[in-house]
């Protein structure tokens, strides 16, 4: 009866899980169709740093000519239409939905605009393109930070505010679509790699590996062995702090069948720490590596632990070592390649998130929670598993397939495409951000030991793992530089 009821929960039509599968798939789908010549994404919006709030925003394709803001409102209805249809045959209260959503969706990307301001916003490589001097450095993902802000001074002061919400503040289905939408970005790419160096890409894959069988057991054994956390907190906390934050912390939390609270907690430590990393490792860089500017490219990718914030880490890295270089060293090396370096390592790291959500899927089951004479059966590991790593893995090798044999004409058709998708996992993140200050009670997250998380994550990080990331990265790209400007 019990394995039943489980089969049904997790039904192909109701569960977020699976819905997040399809509402991912669906997405890239229609990017995908750029490659047939249309264009059903484009209208999507798209937000740039800004200094005037009139260039805020704009439809990701540039053929589509209305404002900024008519391509918002699109979003907003796209959005609003195929979640409300999802809600409804999972069985909930569409109209308490839609009211709630609305509310989420507005608030949510005012805060993700505020992100974007150049003085917040703006990288150092974009200062002379926006006419600045100076800036936080924050890149975009700041309004991460201001989405989690404000929700959570709304659940925390406003409780019947975020109880009228709750209908809509879906924090694990709104970042388990947007993994299912970067596993074609991430497959992107892998297939823009393949033409790169196969010197860096190699050495890439083989420091991803050691980072992988050093960083997660030291981090599972620290927070288990010194600080007391039980499996479930541990092992969402290991691969946040060790593999590539947000996306794997939820993939393993939803590998292990971890209270939502746990995943969503770690996801907020992974951002904070992601921009402190972001202020310091660049400069960092930029006064020890100037010399190896390939392992300062590599460093970024194992350090830093989000996508974007490693992005934007290694453009500045990029910049800044090159600037040194020139004037200390007299080379002028060529744009782009450390910050490749960087988005090498990141790609295979992101690729091995599935890979090891799988497995931890299969380990909880057999060895963590499995109770004494009890067998588990197929059917308990496919219950476990996670169906949304399915997703991300059917669009990063649907990417790779198609694109394999594609002639430049329909690459450069699919890189459209999935780049205009794509902006719907920017718009699925900062929603999940502002979702979980809605569910994040202040009183609930000091009972549930947040200050402790916070030391586990700050002992780890600048403990070893930055470190360890150095080290790894010496041993792969030492005596590895750019080819000369031309």
């Amino acid at each position: 009866m019990a394995e039943a009821a489980q089969a049904k929960k997790n039904g192909l039509f109701k569960s977020e899980d699976w819905w997040a599968v399809w509402l991912g798939l669906f997405i890239f789908l229609l990017g995908l169709l750029r490659m047939a010549g249309v264009d059903l994404v484009g209208w999507v919006v798209k937000t740039s740093v800004w200094l005037e709030i009139s260039k805020a925003l704009a439809p990701a394709a540039k053929t589509f000519k209305f404002s900024g803001f008519a391509s918002l409102f699109l979003t907003y209805v796209f959005l609003t239409v195929i979640l409300s249809i999802g809600v409804a045959v999972m069985g909930g209260r569409v109209g308490r939905f839609i009211g709630g959503f609305t509310i989420i969706f507005w608030l949510t990307y005012i805060c993700w605009i505020a992100g974007h301001y150049a003085y917040i916003a703006a990288t150092p490589d974009q200062y002379a393109k926006l006419k600045i001097a100076w800036s936080l450095r924050l890149t975009g993902e700041s309004g991460f930070i201001i989405a989690l802000i404000v929700g959570l001074l709304i659940g925390n002061l406003w409780p019947g505010l975020a109880r009228y919400l709750e209908e809509a503040a879906k924090p694990e289905w709104y970042i388990k679509t947007a993994i299912v939408i970067l596993g074609a970005k991430v497959g992107l790419y892998a297939l823009q790699s393949t033409g790169l160096a196969a010197q860096v890409i190699f050495r890439g894959f083989c420091a991803i590996i050691e980072a992988y069988l050093i960083y997660w057991p030291i981090v599972y054994f620290v927070a288990r062995k010194f600080f007391k956390f039980t499996p479930e907190w541990a092992a969402p906390l290991a691969s946040g702090i060790s593999i590539c934050g947000v996306s794997a912390a939820i993939a393993t939390g939803g590998a292990i069948k971890a209270r939502p609270i746990v995943p969503i907690i770690v996801s907020s430590l992974v951002i904070v720490f992601a921009v402190v990393e972001l202020l310091i490792l660049p400069f960092a860089a930029q006064a020890w590596l100037y010399k190896e500017p390939m392992v300062a490219g590599a460093w970024m990718g194992l350090a830093v632990k989000t996508d974007g914030a490693a992005a934007a880490s290694g453009a500045i890295t990029d910049a800044l070592i090159r600037a040194k270089a020139a004037t200390a060293l007299g080379v002028n090396w060529q744009e782009g390649w450390i910050l490749m370096a960087t988005t090498t390592v990141k790609v295979f790291i992101d690729i091995f998130i599935a890979i090891w959500a799988f497995l931890l899927a299969i380990i909880w089951c057999w060895k963590i929670e499995c109770k004494p004479g009890e067998k588990v059966s197929a059917a308990d590991i496919w219950h476990r598993f996670p169906k949304f790593v399915l997703g991300y893995a059917i669009t990063f090798i649907l990417v790779l397939l198609i694109g394999a044999g594609a002639t430049p004409e329909a690459t450069k058709l699919l890189k459209e495409g999935i780049g205009n998708a794509d902006n719907f996992r920017g718009i699925f993140f900062a929603l999940t951000f502002f979702s979980i200050g809605l569910v994040s009670n202040f009183r609930k997250l000091k009972e549930e030991g947040m200050g402790r998380l916070a030391l586990v994550y700050f002992v780890c990080l600048f403990g070893f793992i930055i470190w360890v990331g150095l080290f790894i990265s010496w041993i792969f790209f030492h005596g590895i530089t750019p080819p000369p400007a031309k």
